[in-house]
């Protein structure tokens, strides 16, 4: 054993070459590893970005349709189109509702359904 420590090879102890390339694996190493969590904490960041941009976007869509959904709109663009609600003479039994299918007109009087 002590002729592995007292061995030397172009002036340099073996044990003194062997330490080197160890130390130079483990800054290599280091080096790699600082790289790559360098990487991984810029990914973080723009994924945590992204995160951002569409929790803002998700708030300005629920408040586009909070605002579409708004009763008094809704009521007031039915008006200006013409529409109103159905009127019990309109509504049609269930079992009406292939023949009004297929002949595409308004039911008749006996296909009136009787309010619940």
């Amino acid at each position: 054993m002590n002729g592995l420590f007292q061995r030397r090879v172009r002036g340099f102890r073996v044990v003194e070459m062997a330490a080197l390339l160890i130390l130079l694996a483990l800054v290599l190493s280091v080096y790699l590893a600082k790289a790559g969590a360098g990487r991984e904490r810029a990914e973080i960041a723009r994924v945590e970005q992204a995160i951002v941009r569409e929790q803002a976007r998700m708030k300005l869509l629920r408040a586009e349709v909070a605002y579409l959904e708004q009763p008094e709109r809704i009521e007031r663009l039915s008006s200006q189109l013409g529409l109103a609600p159905i009127t019990a003479q309109r509504e049609a039994a269930l079992d009406a509702l292939p023949a009004l299918a297929a002949v595409g007109t308004p039911p008749p009087a006996a296909g009136v359904a009787s309010a619940p």
